[in-house]
């Protein structure tokens, strides 16, 4: 049985985040290029190192803003990525992260600083060391998520049409769906307020904006979000 932390092997541990956005149309990716070696020019996932004085939370938090100037958003662990080759520099784990964000809110000047773009899922390119791994199983907990759970409102803002979200829901499971059958299935979870308010770019009309309502939700569905699209 080891009882010395002095003769334990010490590795690095990196917080990989999958930086979600969605632009009315397409979902996207948050991702940057390298300026450093091995993989200089290519592009990487939003990533550090834990400090000694931060929870991996906490890491994944700090990594966030610091890139996106965004606090208090929705994030989740996804997995922990231990190959011993997975970095050529030093044995590194990493725990990756995903966040869901509203792209409208996020600094833009702080991104294009650090050299990071956004890219629509399907048009990333090929990223380094397991990162596409990383998106990949992102996706399917994001997919998973959005099912069963209303996080894709954390991609819209406060306030949208029913065509952002019928949009937003074509994006995060990569299909054409039925808008008829789609938001009669919203509209019998109850859990939207219709405004007085229009969006008048999107026609000539003018489209009702709606907001999701959070307390509705805890207090008749919690548990029991189900779309299956």
């Amino acid at each position: 049985m080891l009882n010395s932390y002095q003769e334990a092997d010490k590795v690095l541990l990196a917080l990989d985040c999958i930086i979600f956005g969605f632009d009315d149309e397409k979902l996207k990716i948050l991702l940057i290029q390298r300026d450093f070696e091995p993989e200089k020019g290519r592009w990487s996932l939003i990533g550090g190192f834990l400090k000694k004085d931060e929870s991996l939370d906490e890491s994944a938090a700090r990594v966030l803003n610091h890139y996106t100037g965004l606090h208090d958003i929705y994030m989740e662990q996804l997995y922990a990525f231990s190959e011993i080759d997975r970095d050529p520099v030093e044995r590194t784990i990493s725990m990756a992260y995903y966040a869901l964000i509203n792209i409208e809110d996020h600094n833009r000047e702080l991104i294009a600083n650090y050299n990071a773009q956004w890219f629509p899922v399907s048009e990333a390119p090929s990223l380094i060391f397991d990162h596409d791994r990383m998106v990949q199983h992102a996706m399917r907990r994001l997919r998973y998520r959005a099912s069963t759970k209303p996080v894709g409102f954390e991609l819209l803002p406060e306030k949208f049409t029913m065509r952002q979200l019928l949009k937003l829901y074509e994006a995060l499971f990569d299909k054409e769906l039925d808008k008829r059958n789609f938001i009669s299935k919203i509209n019998s979870l109850d859990i939207l307020v219709k405004l007085d308010e229009k969006d008048m770019e999107s026609s000539r009309k003018g489209s009702y904006l709606f907001q999701f309502d959070q307390e509705k939700y805890e207090q008749k569905m919690e548990g029991t979000f189900a779309l299956n699209l």
